[in-house]
């Protein structure tokens, strides 16, 4: 929570002066910029929350894109012609669709 909420201050502040105590408590110490609401600040880490949520896909297939040899794969497959590559790459999609 508390990077979640530091991060959101950070975007409706940016250069903020501030402390997070014990997880959640907003210690504001800017004298330049004022203090968001509590409404704000829930808002923005709601916002941010459902933002990381519609990645999810992304992240899984980045995590198996990772592990392939994507470079020989796509070599092996010139030479030897082959859809390995696209087919694993097609495979991983839908596994993980958008």
């Amino acid at each position: 929570m508390e990077d979640l909420m530091g991060q959101a201050i950070g975007l409706l502040r940016p250069d903020a002066t501030f402390g997070i105590r014990n997880g959640d408590e907003l210690e504001w110490l800017d004298t330049e910029q004022t203090q968001p609401t509590d409404a704000e600040i829930q808002a923005e880490i709601t916002r941010l929350q459902t933002e990381y949520d519609s990645q999810e896909y992304a992240r899984n297939r980045k995590a198996e894109y990772d592990k392939l040899n994507q470079f020989e794969m796509q070599f092996d497959d010139q030479l030897n012609n082959t859809t390995t590559w696209v087919d694993k790459i097609n495979e991983i999609k839908g596994r993980h669709p958008k």
